[in-house]
């Protein structure tokens, strides 16, 4: 398959793009960014542009197969400052990437969504996809919506997709020095001999799943036909579903996490609490079973497997 990555320089989006390769797709990649840890692969397409421009969103998604939707302009813990950039800059660009897929006759878009903002405070733990979303930060509100954009343009112009709702990825290619993803961030500061610093008392509880696993679900998701699942009467809605949460299906503390960072790193590791945030709900753990049930995979790698493949690419960038 032919597979454009939006955002293919990011953390996610670069390791997608390796296991893309890994299995003999072409990709190109559509990135504001150069990747700021490895240089451009020579057998990759690479296109710089802004994904708010409908020209270059065009011209990126004219002969492709495949489009994985990885970009996004806010985060969680920001969108609620500046709503309406947050709504122009993804929603409107969203809806522009679909019209293109339509014309182009996309064969599947796979969206990132948010399976850490999308729920808001659970009623339930862990959170299934019936689940209401009630997101309290705008951030999750835009990742909501989006999904509903594919659903209408599924309904009316039969776009096929899939949505991944992921909880908090970790591993190789995380930018240590981002304002989220805890785990790259607590292993950067590990590196440079600087304190932890959590938010709260470190009691809030996130599911943490190591990259490979989690791009091996997008691939999961990208290759799945909801249809073979229609029941006996195909009568519509009784397709198999398009949403589907992707974590580890296992929740730990802040604490906890740093306790089995420290199995790994050693217990030299300094931590400070300071005031908590108002967009933190206090736990988050998905519930994964559709996505073991209908993509036929499931999370690989132990979460002390995966810190200690994430502190050996940390210690290779040999932070000051």
């Amino acid at each position: 398959m032919k597979a454009l990555v939006i955002g293919g320089n990011g953390f996610i989006g670069s390791n997608l793009v390796a296991l893309l390769l890994q299995n003999k797709h072409q990709v190109r990649i559509f990135d504001r960014y150069p990747n700021r840890f490895m240089a451009p692969l020579p057998n990759v397409e690479h296109v710089v542009g802004e994904f708010s421009n409908h020209g270059e969103i065009a011209e990126a998604v004219k002969g492709m197969d495949w489009v994985f939707h990885l970009a996004c302009t806010t985060l969680p813990q920001t969108s609620n400052d500046d709503p309406v950039y947050d709504i122009h800059s993804n929603i409107g660009g969203t809806v522009q990437l679909l019209q293109e897929c339509v014309k182009n006759k996309i064969k599947k878009v796979v969206f990132i969504s948010s399976g850490g903002t999308i729920y808001g405070v659970p009623q339930t733990s862990p959170i299934a996809e019936e689940h209401p979303t009630e997101p309290i930060c705008s951030y999750g509100i835009t990742k909501l919506a989006i999904e509903r954009y594919l659903h209408l343009f599924h309904w009316l112009h039969g776009l096929e997709y899939a949505c991944a709702r992921l909880s908090n990825p970790y591993g190789e290619l995380q930018n240590p020095d981002a304002k989220q993803g805890a785990m790259g961030v607590f292993l950067g500061q590990i590196a440079r001999h600087q304190p932890i610093t959590i938010w709260g008392d470190g009691n809030v509880v996130r599911d943490y799943i190591y990259i490979g696993d989690t791009v091996k679900a997008l691939l999961c998701a990208a290759e799945y036909d909801p249809k073979k699942f229609a029941t006996a009467d195909g009568k519509e809605g009784k397709e198999g579903p398009r949403i589907f949460n992707i974590g580890s299906g296992q929740g730990q503390t802040l604490n906890e996490l740093v306790d089995a960072i420290k199995e790994v790193v050693g217990p030299q590791v300094e931590v400070r609490y300071t005031e908590s945030r108002p967009v933190d709900v206090p736990v988050n753990v998905l519930d994964i079973s559709k996505a073991k049930k209908y993509l036929g995979w499931q999370p690989e790698v132990s979460l002390k497997d995966g810190i200690g493949k994430s502190w050996e690419w940390i210690n290779s960038l040999q932070l000051k």
